[in-house]
């Protein structure tokens, strides 16, 4: 008989994948003159990573996986520095106002949004995998601080505190798995509830309608209320700036690339057009404060201003363990009481973002990204940002976008946006008052349009409409309560994950000899089922027949399942017929061995198994004791 070795003492598993450059630019890299010879960052392990030893913590191998510059910086261009440039300037000039506007949504003073929106860029830079991913506010999140934190500031910068703590836990002890368990429908559900709520927050600013309160149901009662109080100069801005950005976005998305032999004059125009539709945001919000300056000179104002903003950089100070109200001092656990779930949503909202927006752009691009040091740069992220008032950041996906078509090289292109970030503190906060909330409203509100996804709907009515309930859950509870909408969407996902668990599919095979084999794995809430479908169909027939249990996709079992097949193996000896095992894996046979169950036969193949049990002369069973394991069994059960 052929002895099949361990693959492991031979060195016969599969060879190691080659080398991945972390900066694998596919066709831009001709166009950008990148080398492809820069080292792996984040690339992929070897199928064979068990053959060696694992490398110490201190390795440089290791220091290079926790400091992912390591792997780029030495390799640094002239022209990777010219194209991190325009990146980060493009990505500056749309994050400015985007964190005005995300600052409004979460009910805290614009400055908040700017404060938020440097700190990441810097981390980033040293600890992160992805050479698109930018960190920064985004509405989501400014939407979840929001429902978490009173619209207080004190309470926004201890949540990106703690969240930055729970987040860095997560990435050290590697419980980046946690976050699979939320499904794509609910994802999908949360994210388009969010949408709406988002958006229909921003009309009351883009009408210029008073005292509209934040919960959803009320403020669409409100709203609809006193829509006759709109302000027509608000609303005619706001729809304008509308109109403008998409315009531009329609602009962006149609520009001809760019080809050497074109004009230089073309080749500029196109470069005009083209940092006008990515500078949009900056673009339209300023053509909006020029106007509304105009009016404030005729001492005439139609709009409603953004108002003061605080001036200069943020101080450097530990976050607000305790918070002084009218009523008294607030202390660190009545506030933590406070924030409640938040405390849980927030941090795994934020990475759940942030990893998608890493993955996505990731595949687009073809590099590869780790996702638990994803959880250490966003994680420190937010623990240092909380020491410059930022409330919690997570990766951005429009802001992404903007930084992959724009040719960025590195992380290095967040030094540029950061440095914008910190300038337009330093300089430009006296003009951000005359920023109409309408402007704003509108790029909030083109901003977070594209993530509403009607496709999903019909999209899985076609491909598994099991999977439309936790969407809907999802979706419908968001506009109750954030954390009941995702714990109910999740809990839906997960009970329907383990009802497949406990009612495996079988494939069953009628005959003189009953065939059954399981589609999946057992485990012990499956025992029932399987006991429940093998009595039906071979002891309560008459007369009662013998069984194969065909456990060619079986790979591991339990100690309950291994109670439920001794149990079995006594009702079939009772009625003078046999249960016979195939296709036995390895696994599988260890746990039975050390069970010592009595009376287990198993066949090599279901051939053998139905001649045997039909009575044929010359086929012996295996018997479960390691003395008749088969050879290539006994090598692999002492491996």
């Amino acid at each position: 008989m052929l002895r099949i070795l361990n693959p492991r003492r031979r060195g016969l598993g599969c060879p190691p994948r080659a080398r991945q450059s972390p900066w694998r630019f596919g066709r831009d890299a001709t166009a950008t003159g990148m080398p492809s010879s820069v080292k792996a960052l984040g690339q992929a392990r070897p199928s064979g990573a068990s053959m060696a030893p694992p490398a110490g913590c201190c390795s440089p191998a290791a220091v290079q996986r926790r400091l992912p510059i390591l792997a780029w910086l030495p390799d640094y261009s002239v022209q990777w520095l010219k194209m991190d440039f325009i990146a980060g300037l493009s990505v500056g000039l749309t994050v400015i106002p985007q964190a005005l506007a995300y600052a409004e949504v979460a009910g805290l003073p614009p400055q908040y949004g700017l404060y938020s929106a440097f700190m990441g860029c810097f981390v980033y830079f040293f600890l992160g995998t992805s050479r698109d991913v930018t960190l920064g506010p985004t509405a989501i999140m400014s939407l979840l601080v929001s429902f978490y934190t009173f619209h207080e500031p004190a309470y926004a910068v201890l949540l990106a505190f703690l969240s930055g703590c729970i987040q860095l836990a997560m990435g050290f002890l590697r419980l980046g798995f946690l976050l699979d368990f939320i499904s794509c429908p609910v994802i999908k559900g949360f994210t388009s509830a969010a949408t709406i709520t988002i958006g229909f927050g921003q009309i009351k600013n883009l009408l210029g309608l008073q005292d509209i309160p934040r919960q959803f149901f009320l403020q669409v009662y409100q709203t609809f209320r006193k829509v006759g109080e709109t302000r027509v100069g608000d609303a005619v801005l706001g729809l304008v700036c509308m109109v403008l950005l998409l315009v531009l976005k329609l602009m962006r998305d149609h520009v001809p690339p760019v080809h050497p032999e074109m004009p230089p004059g073309v080749r500029l125009s196109h470069g005009l057009v083209w940092t006008a539709t990515t500078a949009r945001n900056a673009l339209v919000v300023s053509f909006a404060a020029l106007v509304a300056y105009s009016f404030e000179v005729t001492g005439y104002q139609p709009f409603v201003l953004t108002g003061q903003t605080a001036e200069g950089l943020p101080p450097v100070r530990t976050p607000p363990f305790s918070v002084t109200t009218a009523n008294g001092t607030v202390s660190f656990t009545e506030m933590v009481q406070d924030m409640g779930a938040g405390l849980a949503v927030v941090p795994l909202m934020g990475l759940l973002e942030s990893i998608a927006v890493a993955k996505s752009f990731a595949s687009q691009n073809n590099y590869r990204v780790d996702a638990n040091q994803e959880l250490l740069a966003i994680g420190l992220t937010n623990v240092l940002g909380s020491l410059v008032s930022s409330y919690p950041v997570t990766g951005s996906f429009g802001r992404t976008a903007v930084n992959a078509q724009s040719g960025v090289c590195t992380p290095a292109g967040g030094l540029v946006t950061g440095a914008l970030v910190l300038l337009s503190l330093d300089y430009l906060t006296s003009p951000f008052y005359y920023i109409p909330k309408s402007a704003l409203a509108a790029v909030t509100i083109m901003a977070v349009a594209p993530l509403f996804d009607a496709s999903i709907f019909r999209t899985l009515w076609r491909v598994k409409r099991l999977d439309l309930l936790p969407l809907c859950v999802t979706f419908l509870l968001c506009f109750w309560e954030v954390q009941y909408g995702i714990l109910a969407g999740t809990l839906v996902s997960v009970l329907i994950l383990l009802h497949s668990v406990a009612r495996p599919k079988m494939q069953v095979s009628e005959g003189p000899v009953l065939v059954l084999q399981p589609a999946s794995g057992l485990h012990f809430p499956a025992v029932e089922a399987l006991r429940e479908a093998i009595l039906s169909r071979a002891l309560e027939a008459s007369p009662p027949r013998c069984a194969v249990l065909e456990c060619t996709h079986v790979c591991s079992i339990d100690y309950t399942v291994v109670l439920g097949l001794e149990e079995l193996l006594g009702d079939f000896h009772r009625q003078g017929v046999t249960l016979a095992f195939v296709g036995l894996q390895v696994p599988v046979l260890r746990v039975l061995l050390s069970a010592d169950l009595k009376g287990v036969q198993y066949f090599s193949t279901l051939e053998e198994a139905e001649k045997h049990l039909s009575q044929e002369p010359g086929i012996q069973p295996y018997n479960i004791s390691e003395d008749s394991v088969p050879e290539h069994k006994v090598a692999l059960l002492k491996a």
